[in-house]
């Protein structure tokens, strides 16, 4: 096949691929061919070959800049890969419908969601973690990245206690008394809880880590640990509904967190009350979690928190590095190998009830009933206002 054919064969390819945006490498090797078929053979054949190379190369690139202009890629709300953006940004301009690039698959979605749902939701079932094109991701590897994941110590030592002293821990909750502190290896073992069938809708760009489900005598706990990966900071609100073996709802549980930065893992724990639940465990849970602006100013690069356990305690402390009152909640799971046999909402404070003074640091102890071998501890920090 003549030379001057196939650099016009490749020219077509390259052109069409692009439409997809890949096919800016056909068309650069046809432009580099029709550029010395020109120069052999100067002929409206060629001239034609080389105009649609051009168009090949030129199409994929004024894609790229609709999407991302002069800059390199980032990481836009609606949480796609880099190709995937391009393509969702440029068609929809076109008045091309590319929401289904969003969704997860039919089989996924409830068939009966509980109150109106906005585009900006997909939904999961069974706890189910998705990247950015839907995949399964490693609950493990994305905790290790972005989780104080603190192992027991072999020696009974605390950086805390040393830098505070031991009597001065600003406020202790769920503390044990001084007969009930023995050693982590005499704990009771946590009863192994159900697995608990659920489902829920999300806001795209939120992705769940890990999800868990705990009891003990007098409440059940659905936990969620999520990350945003929104491109923005949200508020974000969860509304938890317990329900029967025929869909019937039990009881509700709501909870908000006030302000969650990009990129940044958090925790939404359900509290049901087995009372309000005649005693027994629900048959489903489901989730419905929503974002919003937030409405406090997120301090999370301003201040440092780290956590430590010792003997049946795990101590939080934080450092408020920023020039105004901040507020911290932190989330502590005490896991039994990789079960979750408790989690403590724990809010370090120095000022008052429950903020930090400016360049100032608080801290903050919280006990395990049942024995654990390490702990995950999740916070986030905004400006503490109106107290």
């Amino acid at each position: 096949m003549h030379i001057t054919t196939i650099a016009l064969l490749l020219s077509i390819v390259g052109l069409l691929s692009s439409f997809a945006f890949v096919g800016i490498i056909p068309s650069i090797i046809a432009f580099v061919l029709n550029i010395y078929c020109f120069g052999k053979e100067k002929s409206i054949n060629t001239v034609r070959a080389l105009a649609i190379s051009f168009v090949g190369i030129i199409l994929p690139l004024i894609m790229y800049f609709s999407s991302y202009g002069l800059g390199l890629p980032y990481e836009k709300k609606e949480g796609l890969k880099k190709i995937p953006q391009i393509l969702y940004d440029n068609y929809t301009r076109l008045g091309f419908d590319m929401t289904g690039m969003l969704k997860v698959k039919a089989e996924d979605v409830p068939d009966e969601p509980s109150e109106e749902i906005s585009e900006d939701v997909y939904f999961v079932s069974e706890g189910v973690a998705h990247d950015e094109s839907g995949y399964k991701v490693s609950r493990e590897e994305e905790i290790e990245e972005e989780a104080l994941n603190v192992e027991m110590p072999e020696k009974k030592t605390s950086k805390v206690t040393e830098r505070f002293g031991e009597d001065s821990i600003f406020e202790s909750i769920d503390s044990l008394t001084e007969s009930e502190k023995v050693s982590p290896d005499l704990y009771q073992k946590a009863p192994s809880d159900d697995d608990m069938p659920s489902y829920g809708g999300l806001p795209v760009g939120t992705l769940i880590l890990g999800q868990y489900f705990r009891e003990d005598d007098h409440n059940c706990n659905p936990v969620l640990v999520l990350k945003n990966q929104t491109g923005e900071a949200y508020r974000y609100e969860c509304k938890f509904t317990a329900r029967d073996e025929e869909g019937n709802e039990l009881a509700v549980s709501e909870k908000t967190v006030e302000v969650v930065k990009n990129g940044m893992p958090f925790v939404f724990e359900g509290r049901f009350d087995k009372s309000e639940l005649n005693g027994q465990l629900p048959a489903m849970y489901e989730f419905l979690i929503s974002k919003r602006n937030p409405y406090e100013k997120d301090l999370y690069d301003e201040v440092a928190v780290y956590s430590e356990i010792v003997d049946n305690s795990a101590y939080v402390v934080a450092d408020n590095h920023s020039d105004c009152r901040a507020k911290v909640d932190s989330y502590v799971l005490f896991f039994d190998g990789e079960e979750l046999v408790d989690c403590i909402w724990m809010i370090p404070g120095n000022s008052g009830e429950v903020s930090i003074e400016p360049g100032s640091s608080a801290a903050i102890r919280g006990d395990s009933y049942y024995k654990f071998d390490r702990i995950e501890t999740y916070y986030t920090a905004y400006e503490a206002v109106g107290e």
